[in-house]
Parts: C-alpha cells; sequence; structure tokens
C-alpha cells in the first residue's frame, strides 16, 4: 500500500479506482477520520460512491498503518492540514472533494481556508470549528496513565455508539483500532485541536459545505454546527437521529447516501 514521507513520519493511504472507464475525468473524495479511528471506518461507504468517484483514504499520523511520529514532534492543525495536501498531490489529485469527521473535520475546514483552491467541496461530520466548544475531553491524559490505551478505547466506545447502533465485530474492531494508536501523539493532538478557533476566517469558504451530525455525540453540541453553519455562505446542515460521535460508522449507508446527493446537486 502507498505511503507518502511527510515531517517526522510516513502518512498510509490507499486509492481506489474503480470508475468506469466511459467516466473520463472521475473526480476525486479525499477522506479524513478522526482521533482514534482509521481509514477503515470508510469502508461501508465506498460501494455508494466508487462508481463515480476516486476513493482516496488516508491514516493521519500516529493512526493505523501511519507511522507514529516522534516524541514531542510538533503537533499543529496546519502540520496535519499539509499532510492532506501531499497525499492529494502523491495521489495524483489536483482538486477533490474533502471529508473530514471529528478533528478531521477540523482539518478539513482549516483545508478549506488555506488551499481554497484545491477543494472542490467540503464535508464536515461531527467536527468543530472552535475547540474550546468541544466537551468531556479534558480527562483523557489521567484515563490513559491511569489504565492505557485500552482503558481509555473502552472509556470511549459508548460515547460514540448506542447499544447495538453496530455489530459486535464492528464494536470490537473499532475498539481495537482506538487501542492501538499513539498516545503521545493523540494528547498533542487533541491539544492542538482544543486550541484551534477557525470562526473569524469562516466566511472566506464560499465552497459548497455539507455538515452531517449526530443528534447525541457528547462532544460536540448540534448548536456548535448551527453556528458554523451560520457562519458558511454555502451551507447545509443534516443532523442523523439516534448517533453519537461515531456517525460515519454506525450510520455509513446513510451518510454516504447524503454525500452523494450533495455533490449531484453542486456538480462541479
Amino acid at each position: 500500500m502507498p505511503e507518502v514521507a511527510v515531517s517526522g513520519c510516513e502518512i498510509h493511504y490507499e486509492l481506489a479506482d474503480l470508475t468506469p472507464p466511459w467516466i473520463s475525468a472521475p473526480e476525486t473524495i479525499l477522506f479524513h477520520h478522526g482521533l482514534g479511528s482509521t481509514s477503515g471506518i470508510w469502508a461501508q461507504w465506498l460501494p455508494l460512491l466508487a462508481d463515480r468517484f476516486r476513493i482516496i483514504r488516508l491514516d493521519m499520523r500516529g493512526h493505523g498503518q501511519s507511522k507514529f511520529p516522534e516524541v514531542g514532534a510538533p503537533v499543529t492543525l496546519d502540520i496535519l492540514t499539509d499532510d492532506v495536501l501531499t497525499v492529494a498531490d502523491a495521489a495524483g489529485a489536483k482538486r477533490f472533494h474533502l471529508v473530514g469527521e471529528s478533528i478531521g473535520g477540523t482539518i478539513a475546514l482549516n483545508a478549506a481556508v488555506r488551499h481554497r483552491e484545491r477543494l472542490l467541496s467540503l464535508t464536515v461530520s461531527n467536527g468543530a470549528h472552535v475547540g474550546g466548544s468541544i466537551e468531556s475531553v479534558h480527562d483523557w491524559r489521567q484515563i490513559i496513565n491511569a489504565y492505557g490505551m485500552a482503558g481509555w478505547s473502552k472509556h470511549m466506545m459508548p460515547r460514540r455508539f448506542f447499544d447495538a447502533a453496530i455489530t459486535a465485530d464492528m464494536w470490537r474492531w473499532y475498539e481495537r483500532e482506538q487501542a492501538n494508536i499513539s498516545p503521545d501523539f493523540l494528547l498533542a493532538a487533541l491539544a492542538a485541536l482544543v486550541s484551534t478557533d477557525l470562526a473569524p476566517k469562516l466566511k472566506t469558504i464560499d465552497l459548497p459545505v455539507l455538515l452531517m451530525h449526530g443528534d447525541s455525540s457528547p462532544f460536540i453540541a448540534i448548536n456548535v454546527m448551527t453556528d458554523l453553519k451560520a457562519q458558511l455562505p454555502r451551507c447545509s446542515l443534516q443532523v442523523f437521529a439516534h448517533a453519537r460521535h461515531g456517525l460515519p460508522f454506525s450510520h455509513a449507508k446513510e451518510c454516504a447516501e447524503t454525500l452523494r446527493h450533495f455533490l449531484g446537486e453542486h456538480p462541479v
């Protein structure tokens, strides 16, 4: 699988191009997951999108098959945004639709601010534009110190998913993925996230923007998303019922259908 060197580590990504040959110039969607998850969360989106779009999925540094950065290496929102552009360049995507969840959504917003010319559209799932609005994360360091990453992952699961929202196999897979990420990177990225405030720059994002959010996220209240929508000139918001902070995984089919419909309404 391809990897690309970035500052301090290597980023793993996958490119799927299953579009039929009569589509001469298929558009590309690049997916960016959030803290604790990996590129595998998008697997169930692919059947609903791969006939029309090239799909890039990356593992954020410190996650999945991407290398752990050196302990103490700087972590900023701009560095994480540069990772996205480096992967896009390596995959030959000069312009692309960007989809991000959680911190990936915040990174996507920052990419739209810094690199408007590279994006065709922007989709944010359960992501915040003001890090100070994010709730229930300030005890993560204490939980990790006391119980390790496995304990933190177990703590996170009911905050991501309602009971029976996903299958037992999906639950076990997600819990394992969370437990295997770099704790040093997790905490450094969290610090970068909660110090972020993109609100003053949002009105410069004149792209079509889709916001997707669960009705029961314990980390990002719905009013944060409605405030974000109000500050984006070309934005729509879809709230999903009975969904916590693992929305793209627990509601994959519904989210993918929503994205496809949105992109169909905003042709390039």
